[in-house]
């Protein structure tokens, strides 16, 4: 089926607003922190350091313990909790649990080394003797061992060499270890950890932030998305060429007009035929929502996303979502810039659809390397038309027209006053970071631009 199915447009509910603030997150995970702290204060962890090896150990135990706590934030981070997703995105969220991922395998590395080094010292031994004897003695040592291992495994391959040689249904699959790593690390805290062993309190504690941690995860990379997908059963209605290597996938289903979703959000896709229903595919929504169907628009960038445009219709999609902060909810002035680069025009095309706006309050400069490489050039001309917008087609190489058309004073003879606008920004990692530091040499405040990103 190549043709587009006619929409019956009908109202579509707004995403719920949830009113959890960033500060509000830090001071939480603050607390947590200086809690832990205390906790260990109260163990005993200060009058350990009376001797060398005592010292040692009572400082791997502190390392452990907030080793642990940052792994258990990294599953809160990547849970895909629709309160963090609407304070940070989950782009930040996604930055953050990378870099906490470092900070953990860092802090879990001084445990081994602080405890290994603290009871040789005790001991009198040496330290392959004493590490020897740690892992063949004590079965739980060795459970900690292997936790960390997968931490140290799973380190590596978020480098960012790793990361841009590794297949992202790989990299997917690796991660996925982590949940091991922390059964590995709950095992060894339950049989080696002062907090466990001396104290129903602190246990209690503990386990509440594992079962919190997990719960999340379940609940809305599990249980949410179950419930979304056995409700409305999307299916692939149709398959329609937009231009070379891109087509748009019309989404069939039932009570669509029920699913809350704002122009400029995305889903996580899994498309259910042998070969491709294991992976999650992120996909903006490229229209306005109408109630009738979702549209997603893919360009062929690989194995994967060719797949997607060879999709047979009927084909039933397992959806995650929505997520993404790149909406309207994010505006806080009346006129408003978008800036797309590429494929990167497909949540501002829904965005330049849906915007509240009158004639002359919103504009769009779509950067594209030539002619055939604009997507939904008909569309947007009628929607310009229809909503009184300014459209700016930016076509051509650097090197062939010899400027940057994206250049800040070439923004600002298309839009003089940008700085007062809010601006969306769309597109490839380097033309968003070059665009932003335009905007910024613009003097356009970072509270007005709104931009989202989609690499891993």
């Amino acid at each position: 089926m190549t043709t587009a199915p006619v929409p019956r447009a009908r109202s579509v509910p707004l995403p719920r607003v949830w009113g959890l603030r960033p500060s509000d997150v830090a001071a939480l995970l603050a607390g947590n922190g200086v809690f832990i702290a205390l906790m260990w204060l109260r163990h005993g962890g200060i009058e350990q350091f009376s001797t060398v090896g005592g010292g040692l150990s009572a400082a791997g135990q502190l390392l452990a313990l907030y080793g642990t706590y940052l792994a258990l934030i990294q599953l809160v981070l990547m849970s895909r909790s629709p309160w963090l997703d609407e304070a940070f995105g989950m782009d930040r969220l996604a930055w953050w649990h990378r870099w906490l991922g470092f900070a953990t395998v860092w802090l879990i590395a001084g445990h081994v080394a602080s405890t290994i080094v603290g009871y040789a010292v005790a001991d009198a031994a040496t330290l392959p003797d004493e590490f020897i004897t740690l892992i063949t003695t004590y079965q739980f040592v060795l459970w900690g061992l292997v936790g960390f291992v997968l931490f140290v495994v799973i380190a590596i391959a978020s480098l960012r060499a790793a990361r841009r040689r590794l297949p992202y249904e790989f990299w997917f699959w690796l991660h996925v270890g982590a949940y091991l790593a922390i059964a590995f690390a709950f095992l060894h805290q339950v049989f080696a950890g002062s907090d466990f062993m001396h104290d129903p309190v602190a246990a209690a504690y503990w386990v509440a932030l594992y079962v919190i941690a997990f719960g999340l995860v379940l609940t809305f990379r599990v249980g949410q998305p179950l419930a979304v997908s056995r409700k409305h059963d999307l299916r692939v209605g149709a398959v329609v060429p937009e231009a070379p290597g891109v087509a748009s996938i019309y989404l069939t289903g039932y009570d669509l007009d029920q699913l809350p979703v704002r122009s400029g959000q995305y889903f996580v896709f899994r498309f259910l035929t042998r070969g491709m229903w294991w992976q999650g595919h992120p996909f903006s929504i490229s229209s306005a929502p109408n109630g009738a169907w979702l549209r997603i628009t893919v360009k062929s960038l690989g194995r994967g996303s060719a797949a997607i445009l060879a999709l047979p219709p009927e084909t039933r999609v397992f959806i995650e979502g929505p997520y993404g902060v790149m909406t309207g909810a994010r505006r806080t002035r009346r006129q408003v810039t978008m800036i797309a680069g590429g494929i990167g025009i497909v949540p501002l095309r829904a965005l330049l659809e849906s915007l509240a706006a009158v004639p002359g309050d919103l504009t769009l400069l779509y950067r594209a390397s030539g002619p055939e490489d604009v997507v939904f050039r008909s569309e947007l001309d009628l929607l310009a038309q229809h909503r009184g917008a300014a459209v700016h087609y930016l076509v051509g190489r650097r090197e062939e027209l010899g400027f940057d058309p994206l250049a800040a004073e070439r923004i600002r003879a298309l839009v003089p006053d940008i700085k007062e606008h809010d601006v969306y920004v769309c597109g490839p990692d380097g033309m968003m970071d070059a665009v932003t530091a335009q905007l910024r040499a613009l003097g356009l405040p970072g509270s007005r631009l709104h931009a989202e990103r989609f690499s891993y």
